[in-house]
């Protein structure tokens, strides 16, 4: 007799480690998601690189990694030099949840970072690259909303100081949202599999990391009620997902895992140092150099350095804000440096992927065989790079796929990705290994993420030695009985979730 094929949940947890999540759960803050760990598998994820949201999760999706899926993170070159535009999503190729879907399995998808739904057997709810999202079914969105008595939430806003209670509220009452609208999908769908996707936790942390690492106990209130309400909903989930009957699995995974930030390092900075990046009118004006520099030395300083942080708080996230900062500094991002860059000159550049580095194609004399001996002479200076440990990878090294039309030369990773990579030009040395206190949150990412498993037939099993994201698609696919494609990057771990009785 064969076994009954398991219905799957993937909840993911955008930005999950086990170095915040395990002292939450010591302290019992976090029940279910100690249950899980307790009684089912346990291991780190690791991610795909760069370790980003965008190509991270779409790998995870697909079973592909970026240099198959030809993404690299949020954007992809767009026309002449310094154009960008957000990737415009995985399809043609297919999700683990297409391949289920052809194979008659009824599947939803809530909060996937898409534009827009499109039609499969079941449902999706788009998320995070769609402000208005375009829902499938079609009227999806509005009877959602109806029975939630209030709007889908949206991507959380930009992160003030001064709206902190304000902005946390928003973060807390969305990811208790999700498992009220899991209750309501979960029922009227019925799926066989269903992913979820928390895309605050990574905000938070971002924002907040300072005040998240280490010891449980001393967490500040509003974050504690934060992870609370993301424990109490995955569990509303994982309860609503398992009443619709038949064995299920419970898989809770991160995308990426998080971090202290405590440096930043600015490549192309860099690159101009070395003449590999040439301005036609020297660079950055005056006014950026003497503001950055007056900004550094004062940060040293308390006082000083609790009166900068209201000040820059004020001057970020919006047009008219970053307006206001443009004015007084000067200009200092790569879009608005891009028409002071002479392109007939620079070999190389960062943009627009921060951990990678260009050849210029915009440059006429650059001939394939000279640009590949600049890439090679641009990777011996960095391992060289005296300020800081580079690491430095040709994609070919680093991925199965090789479609690289948009791919950067070289990918960088500085300092076990302590250090944050930037493009901009907005500080005259490439290395500022003091990290302004007014600089945006205190958070990284990380290479290892989180696995959580259980269910009906899941042993308990903590492993120490990585599983990969790229490993999660064939797994949900061999367990629900399904053909894993051929070409995927990954291997189905599908032997350590155990098996139900016949």
């Amino acid at each position: 007799m064969v076994p009954p094929r398991r219905r799957f949940l993937v909840i993911g947890l955008d930005g999950g480690t086990f170095d915040l999540l395990d002292p939450l759960m010591a302290a019992g803050e976090l029940p279910f998601l100690a249950g899980l760990a307790q009684k089912g598998l346990r291991a780190p994820l690791r991610s795909v690189f760069p370790p980003k949201t965008i190509p991270a999760w779409y790998s995870f999706a697909t079973g592909l990694d970026p240099g198959s899926l030809g993404i690299f993170g949020f954007t992809e070159p767009n026309g002449g030099p310094g154009r960008s535009r957000l990737v415009q999503t995985f399809r043609p190729t297919e999700a683990l949840w297409d391949v289920l879907s052809r194979q008659g399995v009824k599947v939803g998808v809530m909060n996937f970072p898409l534009k827009a739904g499109y039609p499969l057997h079941g449902f999706v709810v788009p998320g995070m690259l769609s402000e208005e999202p375009t829902t499938y079914p079609g009227d999806l969105l509005e009877r959602l909303e109806a029975h939630l008595g209030e709007r889908y939430a949206r991507e959380l806003p930009a992160y003030h100081d001064n709206e902190r209670a304000a902005w946390l509220d928003i973060a807390t009452a969305a990811v208790d949202q999700r498992g009220r609208a899991a209750e309501f999908l979960c029922k009227e769908f019925a799926p066989e599999f269903l992913f979820i996707l928390f895309r605050e936790t990574d905000r938070v942390e971002h924002q907040h990391w300072t005040e998240l690492a280490g010891d449980g106990a001393r967490i500040p209130a509003d974050l504690l009620t934060f992870w609370r309400a993301v424990d109490a909903s995955c569990r509303r989930a994982d309860a609503a997902f398992r009443a619709g009957g038949g064995p299920c699995v419970t898989l809770v995974i991160s995308d990426h895992g998080h971090g202290a930030v405590r440096s930043g390092f600015f490549t192309n900075r860099w690159l101009a140092e070395r003449g590999y990046l040439v301005f036609k009118n020297g660079g950055t004006s005056w006014r950026r150099r003497a503001m950055s520099r007056m900004l550094v030395a004062a940060d040293r300083f308390g006082p000083v350095r609790r009166l900068l942080k209201p000040v820059a708080d004020r001057l970020h996230g919006g047009p008219k804000r970053e307006w206001v900062s443009r004015m007084v500094a000067g200009e200092g991002s790569f879009e608005g440096m891009a028409d002071r860059i002479d392109w007939e000159r620079t070999t190389a550049f960062s943009y627009p992927i921060p951990e990678g580095i260009y050849v210029n194609r915009y440059n006429p004399a650059l001939t394939p065989e000279k640009g590949d001996a600049i890439i090679q002479k641009i990777r011996r200076e960095l391992l060289d790079y005296p300020e800081a440990r580079i690491e430095v990878f040709r994609p070919s090294e680093i991925y199965r796929g090789q479609n690289f039309a948009t791919a950067p030369s070289l990918l960088l990773r500085v300092d076990a990705m302590e250090t944050e990579l930037r493009m901009d030009f907005s500080y005259p040395a490439a290395m500022l290994r003091h990290r302004p206190g007014y600089f945006y949150g205190t958070g990284v990412h990380r290479m290892d993420g989180i696995l959580l498993a259980g269910g009906e037939g899941v042993p308990a099993h903590r492993e120490d030695d990585p599983l990969s994201l790229l490993d999660v698609a064939p797994t949900v696919l061999d367990g629900m009985g399904c053909p894993v494609p051929s070409g995927l990057a990954g291997r189905s771990f599908v032997d350590r979730l155990g098996s139900v009785p016949a």
